[in-house]
C-alpha cells in the first residue's frame, strides 16, 4: 500500500492534467476547484512519498492545539518512516 501511495503521487507530480481530469471525474468537481485539490495534493508529499517537515509540523502544532498538548513534540516522536524507507528501497528510489 506504501508503494502504491508513492506509485500516485509520482503520476501526480508527472501529470498534472490527468490529475486535474482525475479529480473532475472522481469527485465531480469544477475545474477550478480541482486544480486547487491539485496544488493542495501536489504540497501535501514529496516526490519520494515522505511528508515535507515543515508540513509534519504544522500537523503536529495542530493536533497539539486539538489535544491541548503544551509541551513540544518533534517529528521523530511521532513518525516512524521504516515502512517508508523499505518501500523506498523496493522502488529504486533512495538507499540507506
Amino acid at each position: 500500500m506504501i508503494k502504491a501511495g508513492i506509485k500516485a503521487n509520482r503520476y501526480i507530480r508527472q501529470d498534472r492534467e490527468g490529475t486535474i481530469q482525475t479529480i473532475i471525474d472522481w469527485s465531480k468537481a469544477d475545474k477550478e476547484t480541482a486544480i486547487a485539490g491539485y496544488e493542495s495534493l501536489f504540497k501535501l508529499f514529496n516526490d519520494d512519498g515522505s511528508v515535507p517537515e515543515k508540513g509534519m509540523l504544522l500537523v503536529i502544532d495542530e493536533l497539539k492545539r486539538l489535544a491541548k498538548v503544551e509541551r513540544e513534540i518533534s517529528p521523530g516522536e511521532v513518525e516512524d518512516l521504516s515502512i517508508l524507507k523499505h518501500a523506498q528501497r523496493e522502488l529504486g528510489i533512495k538507499q540507506f
